[in-house]
């Protein structure tokens, strides 16, 4: 084990350099195409994490409830600048430097769960099979483009693959009987528990799937030693959820808010969907809402053109390699080499987003079946982990019990063809994620460039009135302070159902006493709300697709604001 470590520092450090490089290119090369804010949810994080210190009533509340918070947290540091924050940069950075960390943690899984081996053929083996997959996770056209844009993905996917990591290192270290170190791992684990479950739900449900296994482990002879340790990993990741229950219930009067409240993903749903008629495919279904995610992540492994509603042969046999390679090496973990089973958690996407498909209101529309568009189809770089990982474990596999090293060589070789093809092909036939933000970001842009370019012709310190969750990216493309603007989080959310000492309220009984100009988006509710006999309509601006949005001016009173 010695004399593997420096290989292992040395490749670990090279592998480092490289991520950095790719981020880095990718960064650049999307800022300058003013595309790392394609995403109405980038654009709605970077605000929301904005309104903590830019706001008229600035603080911690102004987090919300249903997103958590952690993701905004570490972008707010960033968001402090509107350099940063007009261009969008201050939301990369956060998930750019999770996607390094990411590709490490890829590579230190593997060289934690293969045998460390003293023959010079098995290092080797070991090593490349480390190396095949870092490059199955960071050379996946999708996973390069989350990583440069203010989306929770990339955040959450570093704490959950080193969460795997640190639990796969603390039973290794168990198994050669050194508890101290690996009752240390299991802190690790806890600690990036945590953290995952403070940036998507989906660490909840890893949380307690790990929990569950530590415990498990904890009663058998063997790892008994693990008790003090899974003590302490059963209170730090309850940790997280704790506090947003506890958060939910103390602001909203509601622990739940965030599951059933007003702006749920469930409500959204039923405010949305047609009487008669399923809301979306997999809904109350589990097996549908299986295949619809696994589809999702196949097409962020191969992807197919834009509209292509039928997948060219050359991507479904790429796909079908995957798959095949996924299933290779979970079959080779779990009949043959049984110690390898830490590396099968990176299955826990799969139930996670069939039990939130057909029970929690969350829509995954792929763009080759029904109804045949993009919504929520980048959730399948959550898998490629799993397809990465366990593909080259399944290389491994092939590759000692090949009896010739040119036959090792061989499968090597095939194994690492398959990366640089399927790759190859999805930047030139498409990159399913960034199809999704392209697609779904068009009309949206278009209205806000718009709005933003009225904003700029109007005097510097004007004051607004605007509802900000559907485009807050006119304000921001415009660099308007948002303390400049009185939106629906300037009130206080616990006094139910509204706030009538509240900035908000009071801006809508009497606009003309708090702010120069109003601004609606066809039904919202500012428009529902306003009392329009303080306003005049200054203009109307029509996009296709997007709702009329209408600039009043307000009529002055003599009222103090």
């Amino acid at each position: 084990m010695k004399r593997t470590a420096p290989t292992s520092d040395s490749d670990i450090l090279w592998l480092a350099q490289l991520a950095s490089a790719i981020s880095i290119a990718a960064f650049l090369y999307l800022l300058r195409q003013d595309q790392l804010a394609l995403f109405g949810d980038a654009v709605a994080h970077m605000n929301i994490a904005r309104r903590v210190i830019d706001s008229r009533t600035p603080g911690l509340l102004q987090l919300g409830t249903v997103w958590l918070p952690l993701p905004h947290l570490l972008m707010l540091p960033f968001l402090a600048s509107r350099y940063l924050w007009q261009t969008g940069m201050a939301g990369s950075f956060p998930s750019m430097l999770a996607y390094v960390f990411s590709t490490v943690g890829i590579f230190r899984l593997v060289r934690t769960v293969l045998p460390d081996g003293t023959q010079a053929s098995t290092r080797t083996a070991v090593r490349f099979t480390a190396w095949l997959a870092a490059a199955g996770f960071a050379l996946n056209p999708n996973i390069v483009y989350m990583q440069a844009t203010a989306m929770t993905e990339p955040v959450y996917l570093a704490f959950f693959i080193w969460t795997v990591v640190f639990l796969a290192q603390a039973i290794k270290l168990c198994r050669s009987a050194d508890h101290a170190r690996a009752n240390k791992a299991l802190l690790w684990t806890a600690l990036c528990l945590a953290a995952a479950s403070l940036t998507r739900y989906d660490g909840w449900f890893l949380s307690a799937v790990v929990v569950a296994i530590a415990v498990v482990l904890s009663l058998v002879g063997n790892f008994a030693p693990l008790r003090s340790g899974v003590v302490k990993l059963v209170i730090i990741a309850a940790i997280g959820p704790g506090l947003w229950l506890g958060y939910n219930a103390a602001v909203y009067g509601n622990p739940l808010e965030f599951a059933n409240g007003p702006y749920s993903a469930k409500a959204i749903e039923q405010k949305t969907s047609v009487p008669g008629f399923l809301p979306h495919p997999g809904s109350d279904d589990l097996k549908i809402s299986f295949h619809y995610f696994f589809k999702a992540a196949e097409l962020n492994l191969a992807a197919g053109g834009v509209f292509d509603h039928n997948q060219s042969f050359a991507t479904r046999i790429l796909q079908m390699l995957w798959v095949a390679a996924l299933l290779l090496g979970s079959t080779i973990i779990a009949l043959f080499q049984p110690k390898r089973w830490p590396v099968l958690l990176l299955w826990t996407p799969v139930p996670f987003y069939m039990l939130s498909v057909a029970h929690s209101g969350v829509p995954i529309f792929v763009p080759v079946w029904w109804p045949f568009s993009y919504y929520n189809v980048r959730y399948g770089v959550e898998f490629v982990p799993a397809f990465a990982v366990i593909a080259a474990i399944a290389a491994y596999g092939l590759i000692r019990f090949a009896a010739r090293l040119r036959t090792a060589a061989i499968i090597g070789a095939c194994f690492l063809a398959l990366v640089l093809t399927t790759y190859g092909h999805a930047l030139k036939t498409g990159v399913v994620s960034y199809q999704e933000a392209v697609i779904n970001a068009r009309t949206r842009i278009a209205l806000e460039k718009q709005l933003a370019s009225l904003f700029e012709t109007l005097p510097a310190n004007s004051t607004y009135l605007m509802y900000l969750g559907d485009h807050p990216g006119a304000l921001q493309r415009a660099g308007i302070p948002l303390s400049h603007v009185i939106n629906e989080g300037n009130h206080r959310p616990w006094k139910r159902p509204t706030d009538p000492d509240g900035l908000w309220e009071k801006a809508l009984a009497h606009p003309a006493s708090y702010v120069d100009y109003v601004i609606t988006l066809d039904s919202d509710d500012v428009a529902k709300n306003v009392n329009k006999d303080e306003i005049d309509a200054m203009l109307v601006l029509h996009v296709t697709g997007q709702p009329p949005a209408t600039i009043y001016k307000t009529r002055k009173s003599n009222q103090p604001r």
